[in-house]
């Protein structure tokens, strides 16, 4: 039995420089909205774990599901909402003017987020609780399929990592994460 963990494409939506806060949240916005770019191609391994994959699985995000296609335009892939990556707490109140890239403003609110504050959005336990679904769900596709392929997120693949590894599957410690990397798991 073998899990792949597969990172989606990069986002069409390309926007590096400098934004206020408020600024941020459409970013984020915008960067869910937009697909994946079209690229030449993606890793060799990528693509052989989809190729032979007898089940792919995606979250709901448009850039998962494009990237699924893009894989293999003739998949039937089975999406799911349990996949998706987990939401940065934005806050709704106003934010100051100070401009920042929006991986600065991404990073802060995930250090944050790692800290207790989810501002109503997913906690970080119950992102943990999630990736342990997350993880059976697929450890219970793969006796089932064999060998499964979850077209996903960065951030949320490397907590379903986490817990396929407590359940002793066997893998790579660290994911990448680098757009269309894959790292697989066998039991």
């Amino acid at each position: 039995m073998e899990i792949s963990l597969i990172r989606h494409g990069k986002s069409q939506f390309v926007h590096k420089e400098a934004v206020t806060f408020n600024e941020f949240k459409q970013w984020v916005k915008n960067y869910d909205f937009y697909g994946i770019a079209e690229e030449p191609s993606c890793p060799a391994e990528t693509l052989q774990k989809v190729a032979a994959a007898d089940i792919i699985v995606t979250s709901d995000l448009k850039r998962a599901i494009e990237s699924a296609k893009f894989l293999d335009p003739k998949a039937n892939a089975i999406t799911d909402p349990l996949f998706r990556e987990i939401e940065l707490p934005i806050s709704t109140r106003q934010g100051s003017n100070l401009k920042l890239s929006p991986v600065f403003w991404a990073m802060l609110l995930r250090i944050m987020w790692f800290s207790g504050y989810s501002n109503n959005y997913e906690s970080f336990d119950e992102a943990k609780l999630r990736a342990k679904k997350a993880a059976q769900q697929l450890i219970l596709y793969s006796s089932e399929f064999q060998s499964v392929a979850l077209i996903g997120h960065g951030f949320f693949n490397i907590m379903i990592a986490k817990e396929l590894q407590k359940k002793g599957w066997k893998g790579k410690r660290k994911l990448g994460a680098r757009h269309w990397n894959c790292v697989s798991y066998s039991l």
